[in-house]
């Protein structure tokens, strides 16, 4: 009997990205459904791959954001060689992110030219934005034998949800039965991808006024971020930033009958649970990294400042998200709630 094909990838450190590569991981299988996927990554995006039924398991990649390391890349690259996998697929763009595969001894190592990265990867790509314009799109491509002469099509990301789980957390969290709308106030990138706390503050209002629930999630580092829309929303809000890990998120939205989001790693995590979902854009635009679902609906001003990419407002008003009127988002909402 012939070995399966294995595949080591490399996955990305963002949240949304880890999302985005499932869409990788189903084309990997689209061509051979026998092939074995094992993804290494940082240890905060293994619960996102678990809800991956693609991938045979997830490895820690056990350094920080920017570390070197080197020694200890070699450890880990060496003790990978007994897999004996057929091929790497480098997601991240940095030189040290293709060391593992190359000290494990991987025969194929795949991934686009990047930081000199000649000789660590012997499948170098190069990266034609004019066909591959989304990061999706760019992932995808890695799963094909050369580099495409047409943009690929995309299977969207669908995250596996446990629904007894999630209505098992509504009640240890305390969040009342009925309908439930998920807000998404941060965004890790900056400031200037986030419609203001007040507005969100507004729409909750606005939805407790015809008996929604609003439920607020985000990590850790956003709980005060939580807790100033449950002071603009006047108590209506339910805060659960900090207070669930990403299998949590994964399971309570499938309790939610919609998102609202900004354009961060949570707006990717909703869209592959598959609510509907409002996206809203400010200093990013939704041509680079939309939400991959049929049912997003995006909120996207394209003024002339617009999109500058920038973490915080250049011009200092901030005009392409305060100009999205939390009664306009309320609009979009009424059709799923059935006034």
């Amino acid at each position: 009997m012939n070995k399966a094909r294995s595949i080591l990838v490399i996955g990305p450190s963002w949240v949304g990205d880890m999302v985005m590569a499932q869409s990788l991981f189903l084309r990997l299988r689209e061509r051979d459904p026998e092939a074995a996927i094992d993804v290494l990554a940082p240890g905060w995006s293994l619960p996102v791959i678990a809800r991956m039924p693609e991938v045979r398991c997830g490895i820690e990649l056990p350094f920080a954001h920017g570390d070197l390391k080197l020694a200890a890349r070699r450890r880990l690259g060496l003790g990978l060689r007994e897999v004996q996998y057929d091929q790497a697929i480098v997601l991240p763009n940095s030189w040290k992110s293709a060391l593992v595969p190359y000290f494990a001894g991987i025969c194929k190592r795949t991934g686009y030219r990047r930081e000199l990265r000649y000789g660590l990867l012997n499948d170098l790509r190069k990266l034609d934005h004019e066909i591959l314009p989304r990061t999706v799109q760019q992932f995808v491509a890695l799963a094909e034998d050369a580099a495409p002469l047409i943009t690929p099509e995309i299977t969207p990301p669908r995250l596996r949800v446990d629904r007894a789980r999630g209505a098992q957390l509504r009640r240890d969290l305390g969040l009342p039965s009925g309908t439930a709308i998920a807000l998404m106030p941060g965004a890790e990138y900056g400031p200037a991808k986030r419609w203001p706390v007040e507005h969100y503050g507004a729409l909750a209002k606005l939805l407790r006024a015809r008996g929604v629930q609003t439920w607020i999630f985000g990590s850790g580092k956003e709980v005060q971020l939580g807790e100033q829309l449950v002071r603009a929303s006047e108590g209506t809000a339910f805060n659960l930033a900090g207070r669930t890990s990403l299998s949590d998120v994964i399971d309570l939205l499938g309790e939610c009958i919609a998102a609202v989001t900004n354009d961060s790693g949570l707006m990717h995590v909703a869209a592959a649970v598959g609510i509907p979902l409002l996206a809203i854009y400010g200093s990013s635009s939704p041509a680079h990294t939309p939400p991959l679902s049929e049912t997003a609906q995006m909120f996207y001003l394209n003024l002339p400042c617009s999109p500058c990419f920038e973490r915080n407002c250049p011009l200092l008003h901030l005009d392409c998200l305060r100009g999205i009127a939390p009664q306009r988002v309320f609009e979009k909402l009424q059709p799923l709630l059935g006034f």
